[in-house]
C-alpha cells in the first residue's frame, strides 16, 4: 500500500504504484506519474505532465515538472520524464518541456543531482551523471551519460556536453564540450582528458590510447574543426571495433553535431 503522510496533498488522478512513499507536506499534481520504490521527501512539489520510474529518491523542497521559464510557454501539456534509480537533492529544480523545444524534458537512469541544481526546459540528460551543488542547466542542454559538472557551474542554452566529460568548480560552459575531455574556468578551458574518470569505467589500454590519439588530433595539432573532424574520420577507418573504434566515432559524431563551437 501506498504510504502518503496525511498532510500531502496528492490529487485522485494522480498514479502512484503501491510501494510509493510520500512525505508531510508534500503536494503532488494530477498528471503525475511515479514508478515502484520512489520517495519523494516532505514539501517536495510534483506537478506537470511528470512521468517518475522506479527507484527515485526526491529529497526534501525540490520542484518537480514546474512550468518552463521561458516567455514563449502558453500552457502547453509538455512533459518531464526522469528515470529510474535518481538521487534528486534538496531544492532542485527541474521544468517540463517547451512546445517549441520538442515538448519534453528528459532525465536518464542513476543520476546524481545534489542539491539547488536546476534542469531547465528541453534539457536532455543522460544517465549516470553527477551534477554538484548549484549547478545551473539553461533550456535545450544535452548533457551525455558519465559526465560529471562541478558545483556553481552554468551551462549556457542550447550547448552539449559530451559523454564522460568532467567540467571543474564554478565554471561558465558556452560552448560543446566533447565526448572524454576535462575542462573548467571563466573563461572555459579545455585542460586534458578525463584519464582517471575512463580508467574508473574500465577502457581498455587500447581504448585510452585511440581516445589520446584523438585528442591530440582535435587540441594539439593547430587544426580547424573541419580538418580535425577530416583526420579523425581517417583514424576511426584504421581502427577496429573494441579497440576504440566506438569511442573515436563518438567524438567524430560529437563534433559534427557543434553549432556553438567548441570550448578550446
Amino acid at each position: 500500500m501506498t504510504s502518503i503522510h496525511p498532510t500531502a496533498i496528492v490529487h485522485p488522478a494522480a498514479t502512484l504504484h503501491p510501494s510509493v512513499s510520500v512525505g508531510p507536506y508534500a503536494v503532488i499534481g494530477e498528471h503525475v506519474r511515479i514508478g515502484a520504490n520512489s520517495r519523494v521527501d516532505a514539501h517536495s512539489v510534483i506537478e506537470g505532465h511528470t512521468h517518475i520510474g522506479e527507484n527515485n529518491h526526491i529529497f526534501h523542497h525540490a520542484a518537480i515538472g514546474n512550468v518552463p521559464q521561458d516567455k514563449k510557454y502558453a500552457g502547453e501539456p509538455t512533459e518531464l520524464h526522469i528515470g529510474n534509480g535518481n538521487t534528486i537533492r534538496e531544492f532542485c529544480t527541474l521544468n517540463i518541456g517547451t512546445a517549441q523545444g520538442g515538448g519534453i524534458t528528459r532525465v536518464g537512469d542513476d543520476n546524481w543531482i545534489m542539491a539547488y541544481v536546476h534542469i531547465a526546459h528541453d534539457c536532455q540528460v543522460g544517465n549516470h551523471t553527477v551534477m554538484a551543488n548549484s549547478v545551473a542547466l539553461a533550456g535545450h542542454v544535452l548533457v551525455g551519460d558519465w559526465a560529471i559538472i562541478g558545483g556553481l557551474t552554468g551551462v549556457h542554452q542550447f550547448t552539449r556536453i559530451g559523454a564522460h566529460a568532467m567540467i571543474g568548480f564554478s565554471s561558465h560552459v558556452s560552448q560543446d564540450i566533447p565526448p572524454f575531455v576535462l575542462a573548467g574556468g571563466n573563461p572555459l578551458s579545455v585542460r586534458g582528458l578525463n584519464v582517471e574518470g575512463l580508467r574508473r569505467r574500465g577502457f581498455s589500454s587500447n581504448q585510452m590510447a585511440a581516445i589520446k590519439a584523438a585528442y591530440r588530433v582535435l587540441y594539439r595539432e593547430g587544426l580547424s574543426l573541419e580538418a580535425a573532424c577530416a583526420q579523425l574520420q581517417e583514424m576511426q577507418a584504421q581502427l577496429v571495433q573494441g579497440d576504440g573504434w566506438e569511442d573515436v566515432l563518438a567524438m567524430l559524431m560529437f563534433l559534427q553535431q557543434a553549432e556553438r563551437g567548441i570550448a578550446r
